[in-house]
C-alpha cells in the first residue's frame, strides 16, 4: 500500500469517526432531555500533570490544557440547564507541591477569573461565580481577583459557579464549627437551634448563600475517590458519582452526557421503586387510580405527574403489576 492511500484511509477514518462521534454525541443529548438534569454537578478535574507526561509537554501547558476543558463544561452545563456547577480546582493538599508550580497555577486561576469577569457569556447567562475554601492561603493577588469576580456577578443566579480553590472538605466543617462555636459564645445562636440547615448555612462560601446538596460528583483521571471533597453536601444527600478514565484535558462531552445518564439512571430506579412501593400499600383495594398514585408519589419524594406516569407504563404489564388494576 502506498503512502497516498495509507494518507487517504488515514483520512476516511478520522472523518467517520467525526460522523459517529457527533451522531452519538446527539443521540446521549436527546435522551438526556427526556428526563430531569442533576441540579448541581461537582467536578474533580484530575489528571491534568498526567495528561502533560503522557503528551511530553509542560506541568503548565497540562493544566492550561485542563482550564480549557472546564471552560467547555460550563458551556455543557449552561446547555442543559444546570444549575449549580462546582470545581475542584486546587485543595489543600495542593499546597505541597512546589513554589514553581503553584505560582504558575495562581496565575492561571487568576488569568481564567479575569476572563470570566470580561466574558460576555457570564452576564449573558447570569452566571454568578463563588470561591470555596480558606481563601486567606491563597496569594494576595488571586484572593483579590476571586473578590472582584465574586462582587461583579453577585447579582446574577441563573448559573452558580462554585470554585473550590484552598478546599480541604474536613477543614470546610472544622471551620463551620468554630464559627457556630464564636456565635454561641456571642449569644448570637443558642446550641438547641442548631440543626441541618444552621451547618449548611455556615458553610463555605463565608459570603453566605450557601452550595446546595450535590446530585452527580464526576472525577477524571481513573481514580475512583472523592478526595475529601464537598463531604457534607455530597454524603448527606446519597449523590451519584461517576468515576471515568479520562485525564481532565481530555474528557469529552460524551463523557459528561455519560456521567448525567448514570444520574438519571439511579434517579429512575429509586422513582420505580417509591412508586412500587405506594402500589404496594394500595393493592388491598379493587381498582388503583393513577393520579392517587401520582399525588402520594409527589408527596413522598420528588418525582413529577410525567415521570410517575412514564413509571406505570414502564411497568405495565410486568410481574409486579401483574394483578393490580390501574385506572387511568
Amino acid at each position: 500500500m502506498t503512502t497516498d492511500m495509507k494518507n487517504g484511509l488515514g483520512i476516511v477514518k478520522r472523518v467517520l469517526d467525526t460522523v459517529l462521534y457527533s451522531g452519538y454525541e446527539y443521540l446521549l443529548t436527546q435522551e438526556i432531555r427526556e428526563f430531569r438534569v442533576p441540579e448541581h454537578i461537582a467536578i474533580i478535574m484530575d489528571g491534568n500533570r498526567r495528561y502533560a507526561r503522557k503528551q511530553k509537554v509542560s506541568t503548565w501547558q497540562g493544566h492550561m490544557k485542563g482550564a480549557n476543558t472546564t471552560e467547555k463544561v460550563l458551556d455543557w452545563c449552561f446547555e442543559l440547564g444546570v444549575k449549580q456547577l462546582t470545581v475542584y480546582a486546587f485543595s489543600t493538599e495542593n499546597l505541597n507541591r512546589s513554589d514553581d508550580e503553584k505560582q504558575k497555577l495562581f496565575e492561571l486561576m487568576g488569568i481564567k477569573l479575569e476572563e470570566l469577569m470580561h466574558d460576555d457569556r457570564t452576564h449573558e447567562r447570569g452566571m454568578r461565580v463563588r470561591m470555596l475554601g480558606n481563601i486567606d492561603l491563597l496569594p494576595e493577588g488571586l484572593r483579590q481577583t476571586g473578590i472582584e469576580a465574586e462582587t461583579i456577578t453577585s447579582n446574577y443566579n441563573t448559573l452558580y459557579l462554585n470554585i473550590a480553590m484552598a478546599y480541604g472538605g474536613r477543614q470546610e466543617i472544622v471551620d463551620t464549627a468554630r464559627t457556630i462555636a464564636r456565635k454561641i459564645s456571642c449569644g448570637q445562636l443558642c446550641v438547641s437551634d442548631i440543626d441541618e440547615d444552621t451547618i449548611s448555612s455556615h458553610l463555605y462560601p463565608s459570603s453566605g448563600l450557601a452550595v446546595p446538596d450535590v446530585d452527580l460528583i464526576i472525577r477524571t483521571g481513573g481514580d475512583e475517590r472523592l478526595s475529601n471533597f464537598l463531604p457534607w453536601q455530597a454524603n448527606g444527600n446519597e449523590c451519584a458519582a461517576y468515576f471515568c478514565a479520562p485525564y481532565w484535558p481530555e474528557f469529552r462531552k460524551i463523557d459528561f452526557l455519560r456521567s448525567i445518564r448514570t444520574y438519571q439512571t439511579r434517579e429512575h430506579e429509586w422513582q420505580k421503586n417509591t412508586v412500587l412501593r405506594i402500589i404496594k400499600l394500595l393493592a388491598n383495594t379493587d381498582q388503583i387510580d393513577v393520579g392517587q398514585v401520582v399525588r402520594i408519589s409527589q408527596r413522598a419524594g420528588n418525582i413529577t405527574d410525567r415521570e410517575v406516569r412514564v413509571i406505570l407504563k414502564e411497568l405495565s404489564g410486568s410481574r409486579e403489576l401483574k394483578d393490580v388494576a390501574l385506572v387511568w
